[in-house]
């Protein structure tokens, strides 16, 4: 069944008023594993929400959903770009980038109803930044050329986005995998390439001075939802997609719940507090969605990379044409 097919009969549910959501009140109970925690193993993706924007648009208000007509924009949009991503040739007058072809990149078979990602504040809004001027990014002023390789962030180096960054859904590599163990649930992104083995024995974070680009993430179960708590992050990512935006501090506390609502369906929420960089804590919250077709592949990022080499010699291309020789000092 084609996506085109499945947004219309998405579309067709929703005006029916045949959502597969559960009514007010009604709540899903997960099946056990043999030692009787919940089960929330599988494989997700959050494709279906890669449109929704992180902060809402101040004309939803405090509206964290989509009414009918709003939804029914949202599928037409879908079907038309299931349409221009499917098309065997590109346009003739189609702009040349460095992005890839549509063809590559990943789309939802039904847009998710939200208005955004953040759910809490009930604007959608990331609470304001303690410093006027936020935190800021490391590496280079814009427009710079850079000097080494650390004047990238983490992510084009291929070395992490961090928590959050590692889960929200992008262009393509949203797969999540969730595996469990006796006392140990394992959650493994598959960009870029991240795992995290947390353990639910109440055991401590280790002492301040342990600092990790993931942290160190410790379990729990309330009820039927999994709680991970993780501290000991540096300072050195954000919590935005691919890890940008503001550079959190390195008293950042996520707080990650897990929980499964449906068959298919496990809701995602997590808790951002950090007082030295927002005035308040504040939550994203979308859903993971086991599709039977979903495949989690390798994610080599730049193999060898030969990008950032490429990278670093194109700067020093720039500097020498800006200097006036012709560009060709700076070529290795």
């Amino acid at each position: 069944m084609n996506r085109s097919l499945l947004a219309t009969l998405a579309l067709g549910a929703f005006a029916l008023g045949s959502v597969p959501v559960l009514a007010p009140g009604q709540s899903y109970t997960p099946p056990r594993t043999p030692w009787g925690d919940p089960d929330i193993q599988g494989v997700f993706t959050t494709d279906d929400s890669i449109d929704v924007p992180m902060q809402r648009p101040e004309a939803f208000g405090d509206r964290l959903f989509m009414n009918e007509e709003e939804y029914r924009e949202a599928v037409e949009s879908l079907q038309r770009q299931d349409a221009r991503f499917s098309e065997e040739f590109a346009p003739e007058n189609a702009r040349v980038t460095v992005n890839p072809p549509g063809h590559w990149l990943e789309w939802g078979d039904e847009p998710s109803r939200q208005t955004s990602l953040v759910i809490d504040p009930p604007n959608g809004r990331i609470p304001p930044q303690v410093q006027a001027q936020g935190r800021g990014g490391r590496g280079r002023g814009r427009g710079a050329p850079a000097q080494s390789p650390e004047d990238f962030s983490l992510y084009i180096r291929c070395i992490t986005r961090g928590v959050t960054g590692s889960i929200l859904p992008v262009i393509y590599g949203n797969g999540t995998r969730i595996v469990q163990g006796p006392g140990y649930v394992a959650v493994a992104n598959e960009m870029v390439h991240e795992s995290r083995i947390i353990p639910l024995d109440s055991r401590p974070h280790p002492g301040e001075n342990i600092r990790m680009y993931m942290g160190s993430s410790r379990g729990r179960w309330e009820g039927d939802t999994l709680v991970v708590e993780t501290r000991n992050l540096t300072d050195r990512t954000g919590v935005s997609v691919n890890g940008g935006g503001t550079t959190h501090s390195e008293d950042l506390v996520i707080t990650e719940r897990f929980s499964r609502t449906a068959p298919d369906r496990i809701h995602y929420e997590a808790t951002i507090d950090d007082p030295r960089t927002w005035t308040a804590p504040w939550t994203m919250g979308f859903d993971l969605i086991d599709k039977p077709d979903y495949q989690v592949y390798e994610y080599a990022c730049h193999e060898g990379n030969n990008a950032m080499r490429n990278m670093l010699s194109a700067a020093r291309v720039q500097e020498a044409a800006a200097a006036g020789d012709g560009g060709q000092g700076g070529q290795e």
